[in-house]
């Protein structure tokens, strides 16, 4: 068990307690026992602690900041949230709801709680904590506020306590604890992977903490409860936080996602990009709207940002690019994104053996795709490829050749003992395929487009069910779209995207990334069905 370490920070105890700590509920065995024996301070202390206090400062979360260094707090992910940051997100909660209960999962000093209490004069205050010296200031803080018959402070776990039945709606709010993976003990790992399970979600073992706590929260909340968390913004990217996008497009109901740049520091002991999320549970939005700033100022401005619909998030693998900094989208207008995804085709690691020709002649159709191989094959197409024969075909195997019949598999076995012996398995990506001998070619996509060429991307509507490879990119609808709506889409993207969209590399190669064309406007499906001129598009 951890006591004082010092006589400083027994000081601290002593200047909470006298600030009236014991007046605010929840008080366990552990924290009576960092009672015993702390000194007694002059009544001018407590006086200007106080007077800090109620002038919205926190000299108590900043004095426990100073004595124990970020490496000592980093392990319990104490990490504290700068006032100006905790004032802004209580606003926004205040924008969203009004609270009768308002729940910090990872109290601190209180500092939320405290802010939060100002705000919503009626709302009952619960913080929970582990450390049993913070969760004494968070009492001291909250009862110099004249918080401290509304609050209690719970020293316990928030993955595992249960909170009280409430009645009227919930606020969750604070700046779940930061803790790498390495240092969350096993048991707690299976809860996580176990829980999701339960919700039909995949969770990581490499998850940090804060991801523990978006999990916790949903299964604390009921329907029209809301929350405002500040975070490491990396759950936006990387793989563990697959669980965290999940939640935020299911159960959680998000509605804003606001990244927060180092330069604003979001945490004080890091520069480090934030992101504070706001939600609404179990409200299912059918967008989400996500800026990025700068600076605090910038934060309390509520700058406008894009809105991304929830069907397109559920198939985004990486969030951070949808806040960064989009053109101006005229009204009824929509990214392409929001429409359609677009996949650059597949790399086949070896085109002169997966791309038929007379090595291959005795292969059967089974096998062979009509594919787009060169750039030329679109341009040269027009706004629509009707005519695949003249189309090369790549060669796409099963990765069971069980699936074959008798006759094409002993064709197919040929050939792949002619193909090992030129190496075909040997390439990275052959290496990095479940079978060495599966292209694994995408459906067709109904639109492509080329990818890298000296003049804008040619668009084409794919009316014969052409498969492509890496030298196009596949635009694919989120939903059904008509044909002649898709038609409609391929004309106004013919005229609209320019060489000024792209990025040009040496020689004069323009390059088209799939999330760049997906971040360009055009007219929304409502539009297009009113019969919008898209001869209208303006062009270089």
């Amino acid at each position: 068990m951890r006591t004082p370490c010092n006589d400083a920070e027994a000081r601290l105890l002593a200047l909470a307690v006298g600030l009236g700590a014991s007046r605010v509920g929840g008080w366990s065995l552990e924290e009576s026992l960092y009672l015993n024996n702390l000194p007694e301070l002059k009544p001018q202390e407590i006086d200007e602690a106080k007077r800090l206090i109620e002038a919205g400062d926190d000299p108590l979360g900043s004095t426990f900041c100073s004595l124990r260094s970020p490496l000592e707090r980093r392990p319990a992910g104490a990490v504290y949230t700068p006032l100006a940051i905790v004032r802004s997100m209580v606003q926004r909660a205040a924008d969203a709801c009004d609270p009768s209960r308002v729940v910090d999962p990872g109290v601190g000093s209180a500092r939320f709680l405290v802010e939060a209490g100002r705000f919503f004069t009626r709302a009952n205050l619960v913080g929970i904590e582990v450390d049993p010296v913070a969760a004494i200031i968070a009492r001291g803080h909250l009862a110099a506020a004249g918080l401290a018959e509304r609050s209690t402070v719970s020293l316990a776990d928030y993955r595992t306590i249960e909170l009280p039945t409430h009645k009227g709606a919930t606020l969750f709010i604070g700046n779940p604890p930061y803790v790498r993976h390495h240092l969350v003990e096993s048991v707690w790992k299976r809860w996580l992977v176990e829980k999701s399970a339960k919700m039909g979600l995949t969770a990581s073992a490499l998850a940090g903490l804060h991801v523990y706590f978006f999990l916790a929260t949903l299964l604390k909340a009921k329907k029209k409860d809301h929350g405002v968390f500040i975070t490491s913004a990396e759950w936006l990217d990387v793989n563990y936080g697959s669980l965290v996008r999940s939640l935020l497009v299911g159960g959680l109901g998000c509605k804003t996602i606001t990244v927060v740049e180092p330069e604003a520091m979001p945490f004080a002991d890091a520069m480090t990009t934030g992101a504070i999320t706001t939600f609404e549970v179990q409200s299912k939005p059918a967008s989400i709207l996500f800026s990025r700033v700068k600076s605090v100022e910038e934060l309390n401005k509520n700058k406008a940002g894009t809105r991304i619909g929830r069907k397109r998030l559920e198939s985004e693998q990486r969030w951070s690019y949808l806040t960064k900094e989009r053109r101006e989208v005229p009204n009824g207008f929509v990214e392409l994104g929001e429409l359609c995804r677009v996949h650059r085709g597949q790399v086949t690691g070896a085109n002169g053996i997966w791309i038929s020709g007379e090595h291959s002649a005795y292969l059967p159709d089974a096998v062979l795709f009509p594919s787009v191989t060169k750039a030329k094959e679109l341009i040269q197409a027009g706004t629509t490829l009707v005519d695949a024969s003249r189309l090369r075909r790549v060669i796409d195997i099963p990765t069971e050749l069980d699936q074959l019949e008798s006759e094409d598999r002993k064709a197919v076995s040929r050939f792949l003992v002619a193909a090992k012996q030129l190496g075909a398995h040997l390439s990275w990506t052959a290496k990095n395929r479940r079978a060495w001998w599966s292209v694994g070619l995408r459906k067709p996509a109904p639109i492509l487009c080329t990818y890298m060429a000296r003049r804008p991307p040619a668009f084409v509507h794919n009316d014969v069910d052409a498969r492509h490879i890496n030298i196009a990119h596949g635009i694919y609808p989120r939903e059904n779209i008509a044909k002649s709506l898709l038609a409609a889409l391929v004309r106004y993207l013919s005229r609209a995207v320019n060489i000024r969209d792209g990025r040009t590399y040496a020689g004069g190669l323009i390059k088209y990334e799939p999330r760049e064309l997906e971040r360009f406007a055009v007219p929304g499906l409502e539009l297009l069905r009113q019969g919008f001129d898209v001869s209208s598009a303006n062009t270089i």
